[in-house]
């Protein structure tokens, strides 16, 4: 592809309409204003799609990730009926709990 094609150049939104369909009410001053800076957005995006990546390894993040994260290790559980002396209400060795939908 030639990127020649992809240089900035001006593109033209009628914001006023992009607003009616987002079903948003903004008045004529903030119309303009968000025009000037989608127009600047727009430029930008195609700028950074004209750089000439070719070569370039695809990454889902710029900078070299190394896990940060301790080994596993297999430790003991809790004792059950000491976690259920804690609680406030258990039954059969279980915790009580009400029902998520009750029906009255």
């Amino acid at each position: 592809m030639d990127r020649s094609t992809l240089l900035p150049m001006p593109i033209d939104i009628d914001i006023a309409h992009v607003a009616r369909l987002a079903r948003l009410d903004l008045p004529e001053d903030e119309l303009d204003t968000l025009r000037s800076q989608l127009s600047a957005i727009l430029e930008h995006a195609a700028k950074v799609q004209s750089l000439d990546t070719e070569g370039v390894e695809p990454s889902n993040h710029p900078l070299g990730f190394v896990n940060a994260f301790r080994e596993d290790v297999v430790t003991g559980s809790l004792d059950r009926d000491e976690v259920l002396a804690m609680a406030p209400e258990a039954r059969d060795g279980y915790f009580a709990a009400p029902p998520a939908m009750s029906q009255e």
